[in-house]
């Protein structure tokens, strides 16, 4: 199959997602991030346990070795676990590690690709990586390609117009302004984030697919807080969602998602519980 710089991902509910690969060029600049903030770390250790040089030199430089070795492994394996597919390099970057199918990272996965790295950093400078990720359709290294994952660039998005979204739309939930106030009490902002993107996503959405999406977020906020069937009677659950969007956002509260959270929830990621 042909190289491509995006990679069209279907997630097991269904619906496609575009994401933008990461070339060589931009995962080496993050690597010397990372490898700076490695050098960092290993030499204020190094000053700290200097002190073992006094007891034994050969031991210290044991120590040293061992250090060197948690180090470069450990840090990759412990950031991109806790840090959603990102180390400091990668998020100064506007980086991020996915599973190559849209799912949820694994530990297993995370733990692959950085035992890897020492095969792709022969002979030396990431060499064999840099060759591998050119020659990879989905510009893969050696660890990508063992642990089934991709590096994916992080666009910048300007804010949502809402105005696009909810302009001219009669929303029944405006009648009852105390359980609008008491809506915008309940739901945090990530919740909101979630009905958002699926409004700003649905005509990319197989029909099947955006129906039982809506059905699933409308079903999650009737949850949060019932309105008067007067409210919710005669309308869709894309209707409602909608509707939903325009009573938080539109409140002035810091409810709002914004350009970094529409941006950065990766695909396959459960939002709502």
């Amino acid at each position: 199959m042909a190289r491509t710089n995006t990679l069209l991902i279907r997630t097991p509910e269904g619906v496609v997602f575009s994401q933008f690969l990461a070339g060589p060029m931009t995962r080496f600049l993050a690597w010397l991030i990372d490898l700076f903030c490695i050098f960092t770390m290993t030499l204020l250790l190094m000053m700290v346990l200097s002190l073992l040089s006094w007891i034994s030199v050969d031991f210290f430089q044991a120590v040293a070795v061992l250090i060197q070795f948690v180090l470069m492994i450990g840090y990759g394996i412990v950031l991109e676990w806790h840090g959603r597919g990102q180390t400091f390099g990668k998020r100064v970057m506007r980086l991020r590690v996915m599973d190559a199918e849209g799912l949820r990272l694994t530990f297993s996965q995370v733990v692959v690709r950085n035992l890897l790295r020492f095969a792709d950093m022969l002979p030396v400078l990431y060499l064999t990586g840099g060759v591998s990720c050119l020659l990879s359709r989905r510009s893969q290294r050696l660890g990508d390609i063992a642990a089934n994952t991709i590096v994916v660039r992080i666009p910048k998005l300007a804010e949502p117009n809402l105005e696009h979204i909810l302009a001219g739309k009669f929303n029944s939930l405006r009648a009852h302004p105390h359980l609008e106030a008491r809506l915008r009490q309940r739901v945090s902002a990530a919740e909101a984030a979630v009905a958002l993107q699926a409004l700003l996503r649905r005509d990319i959405l197989e029909p099947k697919a955006r129906v039982e999406l809506f059905s699933e977020i409308a079903e999650h906020f009737r949850s949060k807080l019932a309105f008067p069937p007067e409210a919710t009677e005669g309308i869709t659950d894309e209707q409602y969602v909608r509707n939903l969007v325009d009573s938080l956002y539109r409140s002035g509260r810091a409810a709002r998602v914004t350009k970094t959270e529409v941006a950065e929830t990766p695909p396959g990621e459960e939002v709502l519980r």
